[in-house]
């Protein structure tokens, strides 16, 4: 079963592609596991970008509310946390009762998901039924989370690569414009737009965007070729 958990999760082209398979894979191969959901951490904020159906949504924006909640302790002390009596649970009293009382949840099992040392968010099953998931369903959730992490990073690293490719390819193109526009070598070229993004205080990959991209949807504050020299060297 981890076999094909690990094939169907490699080579995704997408964040988004890869929690969608997450959590549709967790309903399919986790016994007892009725709807699943992705919590993720973005800075100081908790988003829920993939789930089966609205209960996993409706389950994470009440604990982001009242700031408890099985997720959010797997997230924060980097543990497993699960309840099989949601409406009776003393642990979050701000959460529990009212998220039984909105969903019809009784069990909720949450693993934090990381690699290495970074915290990426959690993997949350849920069923109506009430103690639905034993120590086995821990077992083997914990093992298809650790399998879900890696997904995770993985897909992140290549999206982080593309992004990176393409703003090289952006500045470059931006510099060649000023170069040809300006009669200016590249390192004047460069120094021309970090001067410009410094000074309209937006980020470099901006600048360069609106050089390239000046009629777009969303043109950066522009024109770093206003400072543009009349001739080669007089930029310096």
């Amino acid at each position: 079963m981890f076999g094909e958990v690990a094939r169907l999760l490699a080579g995704h082209e997408s964040l988004q592609v890869t929690l969608d398979t997450i959590v549709s894979l967790a309903v399919e191969h986790l016994d007892h596991c009725e709807f699943a959901g992705m919590s993720i951490v973005e800075g100081r904020k908790i988003t829920s970008p993939s789930s089966t159906n609205d209960v996993p949504r409706i389950v994470d924006a009440i604990q982001t509310e009242v700031d408890e909640g099985p997720c959010l302790d797997a997230i924060k002390e980097h543990e497993v946390f699960q309840t099989g009596d949601l409406a009776s649970e003393d642990r979050w009293p701000r959460f529990a009762t009212r998220a039984h009382e909105e969903t019809g949840i009784c069990s909720i099992l949450s693993i934090r998901l990381f690699v290495e040392e970074d915290t990426l968010g959690a993997l949350n099953l849920y069923s109506s039924a009430c103690d639905a998931f034993d120590d086995t369903d821990v077992a083997f959730a914990t093992v298809f989370a650790a399998h879900a992490a890696v997904a995770m990073a993985a897909t992140r690293r290549e999206e982080n690569l593309e992004r990176k490719v393409e703003t090289r390819d952006l500045i470059g193109q931006a510099k060649g414009i000023l170069m040809a526009r300006s009669g200016i070598d590249e390192d004047e070229a460069f120094d021309l737009l970090r001067r410009a993004s410094q000074r309209q205080n937006v980020k470099l990959v901006a600048v360069a965007d609106d050089i390239v991209h000046p009629h777009g949807a969303n043109p950066a504050p522009s024109k770093p070729a206003a400072e543009a020299p009349a001739g080669p060297g007089a930029a310096r």
